[in-house]
C-alpha cells in the first residue's frame, strides 16, 4: 500500500570493512564485510492516511523505494524493515510534517520495475 502525502525519502546504505593488513605489508588493506541500510520516509501529516498511520515504533513493513518513479526498467531498491522512530513537525503558518525512519531486517534488493 502506498503511503500517501509522500513528498521524499533518504536511503542509505553502509559496509563495514576488517582490516587483514599482514605485518610485513606496507600499507593497509582491507576486506569487505557485513552490510545494513536505513531509510527515513517524509511527509505531510494525514491522519486519514491508514497506510500512514500505522507507520508506528515496532510496526514491521515491506517496502519498495522508486526514486525514478514506476514505468518498466526504473530502479526499484525493495525490502522488509522495522520502524525505529518517528516525528511530528509543527510550524506557525505551515505544513504538519511527519518524518519516519526505518531500519533494516534483512538485505536490501536492488533491481528495477
Amino acid at each position: 500500500t502506498a503511503v500517501g502525502e509522500l513528498t521524499g525519502f533518504t536511503l542509505e546504505t553502509s559496509a563495514d570493512v576488517v582490516e587483514d593488513t599482514a605485518l610485513t605489508d606496507a600499507t593497509k588493506s582491507f576486506l569487505a564485510g557485513r552490510t545494513s541500510f536505513s531509510g527515513t520516509l517524509e511527509m505531510n501529516f494525514d491522519e486519514t492516511d491508514t497506510a500512514q498511520t500505522n507507520l508506528v515504533q515496532g510496526a514491521e513493513l515491506t517496502f519498495a523505494f522508486l526514486p525514478e518513479g514506476n514505468a518498466s526498467g526504473d530502479r526499484k531498491f525493495s525490502g522488509t524493515g522495522i520502524v525505529t522512530g518517528m516525528s511530528v513537525g509543527v510550524t506557525l503558518d505551515g505544513v504538519t510534517t511527519r518524518n519516519v525512519s526505518v531500519q533494516p531486517n534483512g538485505g536490501i534488493t536492488i533491481g528495477n520495475v
